[in-house]
């Protein structure tokens, strides 16, 4: 089965459920996941008719789907052009990260002096589920899980402008972390990393959990980054 037929499963299910959301949100909503993930790999051209016609949509909605994922840069959308999944580059994965740093940091350190027990009980509760997903090597919980508990950190620093700019930058950072994910090579070094900020965030010390964080982000995305460049240079 393809992705896009498992898509197309998945469209028909959930316009059998009462959903509030408009078609083609939930149309962008699918084929985000398929990218962010990988099912849909950079550079792979996507037939719109085609694709359409699988998920059972007019070309209306499809094509307001569409640009929904280009101006969140997923998708290289191009007049007189074959539409693609946008390509993952070195440099824009390191200019990505660079800002993403800084902007999760600032998260880190207010969730530090805003968060109530409540919010760490939640934040440790995460925590625990990933490190157990590592030890059982199960690679799909473990990104989601890691996933929820950067936005949670982003949701307990209460700054909705700082969440908004967040948002704008969260699905392509998470498209290029699921490649660090599935290749594993720095996984114990990133739970290290969450285990420096829960220290912080257990001890109220907003500092040090602005530090921990931004090292974490950085880190992330040198490796991302070293990632990407070796497959780069490889035989095809």
């Amino acid at each position: 089965m393809t992705p896009l037929t498992e898509t197309a499963g998945v469209a028909r299910r959930s316009r059998s459920a009462v959903s509030r959301a408009p078609l083609h949100e939930q149309v962008a909503d699918l084929l985000r996941g398929l990218i962010v993930t990988g099912r849909l790999v950079p550079g792979e051209k996507l037939r719109i008719t085609a694709l359409a016609r699988q998920l059972g949509v007019s070309l209306t909605p499809m094509r307001e789907a569409l640009k929904i994922l280009a101006e969140e840069q997923l998708i290289e959308l191009t007049p007189n052009r074959p539409t693609r999944v946008a390509a993952v580059t070195v440099a824009d994965t390191r200019a990505l990260f660079e800002v993403m740093a800084g902007i999760e940091s600032q998260a880190a350190e207010l969730a530090a002096h805003r968060m109530t027990p409540a919010d760490l009980a939640r934040l440790e509760a995460l925590h625990t589920e990933m490190l157990q997903c590592f030890c059982q090597r199960d690679n799909e919980a473990y990104f989601a899980l890691n996933s929820q508990l950067h936005d949670l950190i982003v949701e307990c620093a209460g700054n909705p402008i700082l969440a908004h700019v967040r948002a704008k930058l969260s699905l392509r950072a998470r498209r290029v972390r699921f490649v660090a994910v599935n290749d594993g090579s720095r996984r114990e070094a990133a739970l290290a990393e969450h285990e420096r900020v829960m220290a912080a965030f257990r001890a109220g010390d907003p500092d040090e959990a602005r530090r921990a964080w931004r090292i974490h982000l950085l880190n992330s995305g040198a490796e991302v980054c070293r990632i990407l460049a070796a497959r780069d240079q490889s035989p095809e």
